[in-house]
């Protein structure tokens, strides 16, 4: 069962985001079929949607909120493959745990409890985020 969080304005975030996407399409280079280009385009609509996201739930007083939009406006230019840590499961509850910790913005300095509340928020926006994307790819399809 899936409850409505009260705290996460759609309208909002639906607005933002397509605002956001019409930006994005205005100001696309004329070749667009360039393998880099693509994918600066990708990451310019993942990163619209996180901050409409975070900024639809921002009066929700979340940390994951302030956590995201923090590191959205000091996000650095990627790094090369070369430097990505590998990265071991742990089988163990702890392990666990510090994997959910890395996963929510923000969630390395929350305690347990909180972690868990702001993960189920989290969730939430993510599945309204792509509801909304899903809806505006079926919108495309069918034009």
């Amino acid at each position: 069962m899936t409850t409505e969080n009260p705290n996460f304005n759609k309208p909002v975030f639906a607005n933002r985001f397509l605002r956001a996407l019409s930006r994005i399409r205005r100001n696309r280079p004329n070749n667009n079929s360039n393998p880099s280009s693509l994918r600066r385009r990708s990451k310019k609509i993942k990163i619209a949607a996180y901050a409409s996201m975070a900024s639809a739930a921002a009066g929700s007083n979340k940390a994951w909120t302030r956590a995201l939009i923090r590191r959205l406006r000091n996000r650095r230019r990627p790094r090369s493959s070369l430097h990505h840590r590998v990265v071991v499961r742990e089988t163990e509850p702890v392990g666990r745990v510090n994997e959910l910790r890395r996963l929510v913005p923000g969630g390395r300095g929350m305690d347990f409890d909180t972690l868990l509340d702001e993960t189920a928020h989290y969730m939430q926006c993510l599945s309204a985020q792509v509801a909304l994307m899903q809806s505006i790819a079926d919108s495309i399809i069918m034009d």
